[in-house]
């Protein structure tokens, strides 16, 4: 029998640059993911060096289809604008053209937050809501990804609020209650503070939060008093690597993602 070829999900986050063939009837990796760790320099050379690497070790599995790949910035038309927590020397890159041509095949470029998103609205927590949803990312920063009626509005970077004078996910990203050691219920009492902002500015339907805190998610969610249903995102740290091969196989267009 012939072999099924996935597209390939790459996730490029503060620390590591994760991917994985996926399987999208099923929604999940067709294979374990592979993991490296961040190059001490992560200039786009040599993050893409690391990427053309996992694209060769999936290479039996993936063939020539699409890859979709995600980055912990603001990306317009394949286009990085900002660098919040990877190497300034990206933004301005097109790097949707450098990865097309390092790889030799086509490749759709989004916001990290966004793929996770499209994943969770795909597959996972937020399947067939409707309404105003907002999926919210808790790691090294705070990621955001909004959706009306399945329609993804891209690039939203709710984390960069500025909340009693200071920068949203520099009080209550998960990587500040790990530094700080903050105790579930002071973390807690910050994000009480962060979600009701965004609640009183964009009254969502549901929120889900991801990342890889929410594994725990009995230990903090349960301390969170918002009007809208928050729930735990189901696909948890694969969410942006779905999201993004769903994405790369689904659209022509970054700046409008109808649900499939």
């Amino acid at each position: 029998m012939p072999t099924t070829h996935h597209p390939l999900g790459i996730d490029i986050g503060g620390s590591g640059i994760k991917g994985a063939p996926v399987n999208l009837a099923k929604g999940r990796f067709a294979k374990d993911r592979l993991r490296y760790e961040n190059p001490k320099l992560s200039t786009p050379d040599a993050v893409v060096d690391i990427v053309v690497q996992i694209a060769e070790h999936f290479a039996d599995d993936t063939g020539d289809s699409p890859v979709g790949v995600t980055l912990p910035a603001v990306v317009t038309n394949g286009v990085v604008r900002t660098a919040a927590n990877i190497d300034p020397a990206w933004i301005g890159t097109d790097a949707r053209s450098l990865l097309s041509d390092k790889l030799g095949r086509p490749v759709t470029v989004v916001n990290d937050a966004d793929a996770a998103g499209l994943g969770e609205l795909q597959f996972g927590a937020a399947h067939n809501a409707g309404g105003l949803v907002l999926v919210s990312t808790l790691g090294t920063g705070i990621g955001s990804a909004l959706f009306y009626k399945g329609v993804l509005i891209p690039n939203s970077e709710l984390g960069h609020l500025e909340i009693d004078g200071h920068d949203a996910e520099q009080r209550a990203a998960s990587s500040v209650k790990e530094d700080k050691n903050l105790s579930w219920q002071e973390w807690a009492d910050r994000l009480q503070r962060y979600y009701s902002h965004v609640e009183d500015l964009l009254w969502p339907d549901l929120i889900v939060v991801g990342g890889g805190v929410s594994r725990k998610s009995d230990k903090f969610l349960p301390l969170l008093h918002l009007r809208a249903p928050i729930v735990a995102a189901q696909l948890q740290n694969s969410a942006g690597i779905i999201g993004a091969a769903w994405l790369a196989c689904n659209s022509t267009s970054p700046a409008s993602h109808p649900r499939a």
